[in-house]
């Protein structure tokens, strides 16, 4: 097939989904009056996409779903591994006869993603990438970024296995995703980051919270401002206890006094606020 029907057929697959490659293809595509109507689509969890045009099965999607049809051949496979290694992500277009053409997609790294994953060493989190990406892409990604782990090719369900690993490895656990395929991991997390620009409506209804920007730079701040607040916590409750058993000591030695109760009253709950407002100047460290 030349190259404009491959992206035409694809485009046309994708238009029907959110997913970052889906949206790359169809914005490489042909203009969206100009695509052709998909009948009984389906959607390919960690796979990919299948659908008729005019009539004829066609499937969309990774080295997985080539494989599970049966449609893999060396040939296929050394052009795929070939992408691979410049951590390209292959997007395979196939009918029931076979591989038609291969999409090749790069994720543009975010500018500031590096920056983010030091901060985050630095903060003693350790960082890893759980994605469906092929194994060469993920270990090109991961290792350009200074990500410490990574897991590569895992549909839906390996990701939420991949959560409780890391919270028996490690306890606390932190999911940042955007996606459909996503959903799990980041309802089984600790705590769940969504992307809330970028996110699926379902990666955002079930993290614990959205990014409205789409910054990861507040992912270390995030992290910090709440080891500020549970220092405060700590020392208003100290604080507020240390008062009541002073007052207590005093009351039960007969030497507490009307204005020593108030103090150990409303004074108490005056200190702790003040304490606590100042998290209102609270700056990151550089």
């Amino acid at each position: 097939m030349t190259r404009e029907n491959i992206l035409l057929l694809a485009a046309s697959l994708d238009a029907h989904s959110d997913h970052p490659l889906a949206r790359a293809i169809v914005k490489a595509g042909p203009p969206e009056a100009t695509l052709k109507t998909v009948a009984q689509l389906e959607a390919l969890p960690g796979r990919g996409l299948k659908g008729q045009i005019d009539g004829i099965p066609y499937y969309l999607g990774n080295h997985r779903l080539l494989e599970e049809l049966g449609a893999c051949s060396p040939a296929v496979e050394a052009a795929l591994g070939a992408l691979e290694e410049h951590a390209q992500t292959a997007v395979v277009l196939s009918s029931e006869d076979g591989p038609l053409g291969i999409v090749a997609v790069a994720d543009v790294l975010r500018p500031n993603v590096s920056k983010v994953i030091q901060a985050l060493n630095k903060l003693g989190v350790a960082t890893v990438m759980p994605t469906g990406d092929n194994a060469r892409t993920a270990r090109s990604i991961s290792e350009s970024v200074g990500v410490t782990d990574y897991k590569g090719e895992l549909l839906p369900e390996d990701k939420l296995e991949e959560i409780r690993r890391l919270q028996t490895s490690y306890g606390a656990v932190g999911m940042v995703g955007d996606g459909i395929n996503d959903a799990p991991a980041l309802a089984q997390a600790d705590i769940g980051f969504a992307m809330g620009a970028a996110g699926s409506d379902t990666a955002i209804e079930t993290a614990d919270v959205a990014l409205m920007d789409d910054d990861l730079g507040k992912l270390p701040a995030f992290i910090e401002l709440s080891r500020a607040t549970r220092r405060i916590l700590i020392e208003n409750i100290g604080a507020a206890l240390a008062i009541k058993a002073v007052f207590l000591a005093l009351a039960l030695a007969g030497m507490a006094t009307l204005w020593m109760a108030v103090f150990a009253d409303v004074g108490a709950s005056l200190l702790v606020v003040f304490n606590g407002l100042r998290l209102l100047g609270f700056k990151r460290r550089a």
